[in-house]
C-alpha cells in the first residue's frame, strides 16, 4: 500500500510575470495537492520565446512551461505516480474524456488545455488556481504547470514518467520545443523516407524539426536563417544543405529559389516554418512542389494575407498544435531516441542559468547566441 504523506504548504521561489513586460524573483506559497494533483519539485526548466512572451500577457503569473523535476508529494486518487518519480512535465494536459480526448488529440483537450477552445468555443479554466499563492492572492501557472518555480502543484496527467537515465536539463525540453518541432514532422507532416524537406527558422523547435526529418529519413534537408550561427547549429543536427536568406527577402522568394536549385526545379516535398514571424505564413507554400506539404510549425496567432497562386496546384497547408502529442506515448519514443544516440538532446543546451540569471538568459535567447537555454535548480 502506497503511503502518501501531506505537506500543508511550502515556500518557493520563482520567477513571476507582472504582466507589463517585465519580471521577479520572488516566492511563492504552494499548498497540498487535490486527490488529482501532484507536487513536483523543479529541477530543470526550458526557456523558449513563448516565456518571454508571457511578460506581456497583461497579468502576474509564475512563469515557464518547459520542465522536469521529481515528485515530492502525491494526492489520494492518484496511484501512478510516487514520491522519488522522475516525472517530464507536458503543459498540454489531457483528460481523456472528452471528445478531442477520445479522437486521440489529447493536445487541444476540451478540457484542460490552456490554448485550446472547448467544444462550445469556451476557454478551459485553470488547475487550481488556489494551489499556489503569492502576496496572498491565487498565482495562475504558465499554462497550468509554472516550471520556472523550485516547486510546483500540476495535474497528475500532466506528469509523465521517467523510465531512463537522462540528465535533468536535457529531460526538461522535451516537453515543447523538442516535441513540437518532432512531432510535427512525425505525427502531423508524416514524413516519408527518402523525402526532400525545408525548415524556416533554425531556433530550438527549427532544430528539431530537422532532427525529426533526419530521423524519418529524410533525403535532404535544407536549413533557411539570416543568422549563420543558427546555420551551422543547423547543420549539427541534420542539416544537408543551408541558405543564408536577406532580411530584405520578402516572404523568402527568393531563398524559394534558392531552394528549387537543390530539388530538381519543382520544390521540396515538405516545408516547415518555424520563424513565428507574420510576414512568413505563406513562406512555405512557396518552398514546395506541387501537391506538396507546408506545415505552420510556429503558432502563429495574426491576420495575414496569402496570395491564393502560392497553393497551385494541389497543396497541402497545416497548423499544427505541439506537434499532436500524445504525451504517455510520445515522451517514452523521445526518451528511447535519445538513448539510442538518435536524439540529441544534451548537445542542444547551450547553457545553463540559475534563476537569478533568467534576464541574462532571455537575453542569450533572443540575441540567438543559444540553440537552447535551460534554468536549472540547485
Amino acid at each position: 500500500m502506497k503511503i502518501k504523506t501531506r505537506i500543508m504548504s511550502l515556500k518557493s521561489k520563482a520567477a513571476i510575470a507582472t504582466g507589463d513586460g517585465a519580471f521577479i524573483i520572488d516566492t511563492t506559497e504552494v499548498s497540498s495537492p487535490q486527490p488529482d494533483e501532484v507536487l513536483v519539485r523543479i529541477r530543470a526548466a526550458g526557456l523558449c520565446h513563448t516565456d518571454h512572451d508571457s511578460l506581456r500577457w497583461g497579468k502576474s503569473i509564475v512563469m515557464g512551461h518547459e520542465g522536469a523535476g521529481v515528485v515530492e508529494q502525491v494526492g489520494n486518487q492518484v496511484d501512478a505516480l510516487a514520491p522519488g518519480d522522475k516525472v517530464i512535465l507536458n503543459w498540454a494536459t489531457p483528460c481523456m474524456q472528452c471528445y478531442q480526448c477520445q479522437e486521440g488529440n489529447q493536445h487541444i483537450c476540451e478540457n484542460h488545455s490552456p490554448v485550446a477552445a472547448g467544444a462550445n468555443g469556451h476557454t478551459p479554466g485553470h488547475a487550481h488556481l488556489e494551489g499556489t499563492q503569492w502576496q496572498g492572492k491565487p498565482i495562475e501557472r504558465s499554462f497550468n504547470i509554472g516550471t520556472l518555480s523550485e516547486y510546483t502543484l500540476v495535474k497528475a496527467s500532466a506528469c509523465v514518467k521517467m523510465d531512463g537515465d537522462i540528465p535533468m536539463s536535457s529531460a526538461s525540453i522535451i516537453s515543447c520545443g523538442v516535441m513540437t518541432g518532432y512531432g510535427s514532422v512525425v505525427n502531423s507532416a508524416r514524413l516519408t523516407a527518402g523525402s526532400s524537406s525545408v525548415v524556416l527558422g533554425t531556433g530550438g523547435v527549427g532544430l528539431n524539426v530537422i532532427q525529426g526529418c533526419r530521423i524519418s529519413g529524410a533525403s535532404k534537408i535544407i536549413a533557411i536563417d539570416i543568422n549563420p550561427q543558427r546555420l551551422e547549429m543547423a547543420k549539427v543536427f541534420g542539416a544537408t544543405h543551408t541558405i543564408l536568406a536577406d532580411k530584405n527577402d520578402l516572404g523568402l522568394m527568393q531563398a524559394s529559389e534558392e531552394v528549387k536549385k537543390l530539388t530538381s526545379g519543382r520544390g521540396a516535398d515538405y516545408a516547415f516554418e518555424c520563424t513565428a514571424i507574420s510576414a512568413l505564413g505563406a513562406a512555405p507554400l512557396a518552398m514546395i512542389r506541387n501537391a506538396g506539404t507546408a506545415v505552420q510549425v510556429s503558432g502563429i496567432e495574426e491576420e495575414i494575407t496569402i496570395d491564393m497562386r502560392l497553393f497551385e496546384w494541389d497543396k497541402l497547408y497545416i497548423n499544427p498544435l505541439y506537434g499532436k502529442c500524445r504525451p504517455q506515448l510520445d515522451f517514452p519514443k523521445l526518451e528511447s531516441l535519445y538513448h539510442k544516440g538518435e536524439l540529441k538532446l544534451d548537445e542542444m543546451i547551450t547553457r545553463t542559468y540559475q534563476l537569478e540569471d533568467l534576464q541574462q538568459a532571455f537575453d542569450d535567447m533572443l540575441s540567438g547566441k543559444n540553440a537552447k537555454g535551460v534554468i536549472v535548480f540547485d
